[in-house]
């Protein structure tokens, strides 16, 4: 026999107040099995778990005329919930928008109109976000007399902010749309760029063959990085190697920049083991204001598109492990 159920025990089986059984039998949700000669209302097991179905439904948002319909088996659970995944994404997307606002709100002293803009600038499309970052590289570029495929570069390193950013993503972008639409920061940017590849060596800098040559310079340094950050002792072979190759490949390149072939291979170790990173030289690089604006621009970028950032201490830390490497050398000197 099917036992049968007073309101108040379904009640405490189903975490559902009273008034709502009442509600969703009223609403013609789930209707009670039977009613008592007293007019009071009972419930089957088979009710009771149509309850819960509807219970938990509801936590996940889902309406009434949704619920209906599943209880119906005019829609499956399946459609339901992948229609309501969407919602809830959607939701979850626009709550860490706000949560960047917000955090960003906190530690800095906005106004009403920033907190608007911010709030734009979160929301914004693909397409407008594309449009904000090359209306910058086109006034930071424009009248830079260097090859074609070195602004392409440049212009190629743009924030693409996944479907569902983080917060930390959310809040890269709202700063890197506030700066790349600060007329400060683009002219000093711009008059940076103007400044280093304004000359003959410059245009030499930025052409497509010696990019190519510092890529592999680069390449090169990041062989170096991981060796020192795998723990490759600087008194080992292997370490001793790869500070060989880099001194060397650095004497190809600055000879290639420069056309000064007296920077051979010894002179290129002796600056990597005369290398301070509280020194003069090093200070000047790390002063730059045209470089530390192109760093954080490459910083914001690398957060939002979830890459690797520009990290000068960890740069200093291969370099000084590099120069232990040769100072163990016999070719040192």
């Amino acid at each position: 026999m099917n036992e049968l159920y007073s309101i108040g025990d379904v009640a405490r089986r189903t975490g559902l107040s009273v008034s709502a059984i009442r509600f969703y039998a009223d609403e013609g949700v789930v209707a009670p099995t039977g009613v008592t000669g007293g007019g009071f209302r009972q419930y089957d097991v088979h009710a009771i778990a149509r309850l819960e179905l509807v219970r938990t439904l509801r936590d996940l948002g889902a309406g009434l005329d949704d619920i209906r319909r599943v209880l119906g088996a005019e829609t499956t659970l399946h459609d339901l919930a992948v229609a309501h995944l969407r919602l809830v994404e959607d939701r979850l997307r626009q709550f860490r928008a706000r949560s960047a606002v917000l955090r960003t709100i906190v530690r800095q002293h906005t106004t009403t109109e920033q907190v608007s803009l911010m709030h734009k600038l979160v929301s914004m499309s693909d397409d407008d976000r594309d449009r904000i970052v090359g209306e910058f590289w086109d006034y930071v570029t424009e009248g830079l007399d260097v090859h074609p495929t070195y602004i392409e570069q440049l212009r190629s390193r743009r924030p693409r902010l996944p479907e569902e950013p983080s917060t930390e993503q959310l809040e890269a972008w709202i700063e890197l749309a506030e700066i790349v639409r600060d007329l400060e920061f683009r002219t000093a940017l711009r008059d940076f760029l103007h400044r280093t590849f304004g000359t003959e060596q410059g245009r030499l800098i930025a052409s497509p063959e010696m990019m190519a040559r510092i890529e592999r310079h680069r390449q090169l340094f990041l062989e170096a990085q991981a060796s020192q950050q795998a723990g490759v002792p600087a008194d080992s072979p292997q370490a001793r190697d790869i500070a060989e190759r880099v001194a060397a490949d650095s004497a190809r390149l600055v000879t290639a920049m420069t056309g000064d072939h007296g920077y051979d291979a010894a002179k290129a170790r002796r600056h990597i083991v005369d290398f301070d990173p509280n020194g003069s030289s090093a200070q000047k690089l790390a002063g730059s204001t045209g470089l530390q604006l192109l760093t954080r621009y490459h910083s914001l970028v690398a957060t939002i598109n979830g890459t690797p950032k520009p990290d000068p201490e960890r740069a200093a830390a291969v370099r000084e492990w590099m120069a232990a490497a040769l100072r163990q050398g016999p070719s040192n000197g």
